[in-house]
């Protein structure tokens, strides 16, 4: 069992940053490959990126390509994605989930889920 816990949500002017934080716990989480997705009100879940075990490849969507960044820390357990210029459309709960088929990036690969956290991005 691998338990996800993320947090940094929150609100923010479009423009602006926030990062993201999800700590892993359970005995073979830094084996996993992580990944983000988000859910906007009335929209289906979508994927946002990924991380290998290792951290050092990464996915991206194309509709944040440029903007986040997904990093690890495997001695503390934790992923991050650094959110820059964020925008309207960005606003959605996102998830952290945690996967060992990496480069499948639809929600159905991911076996962990974290609960959620809100980023909402005013214009």
């Amino acid at each position: 069992q691998v338990q996800l816990v993320e947090s940094g949500g929150g609100l923010v002017q479009a423009g602006g940053s926030l990062r993201l934080s999800c700590a892993a716990s359970g005995r073979t989480s830094s084996a996993y490959a992580m990944g983000w997705f988000r859910q906007a009100p009335g929209r289906e879940r979508e994927f946002v990126a990924a991380i290998s075990w290792s951290g050092t490849t990464t996915y991206y969507a194309d509709s944040v390509k440029g903007r986040f960044t997904l990093s690890r820390d495997n001695a503390k357990n934790t992923v991050y994605l650094q959110m820059n210029t964020l925008k309207p459309e960005d606003t959605a709960v996102y998830y952290c989930a945690a996967t060992l088929r990496f480069g499948d990036n639809y929600a159905r690969a991911y076996d962990y889920w974290g609960q959620g956290t809100q980023v909402t991005v005013s214009s």
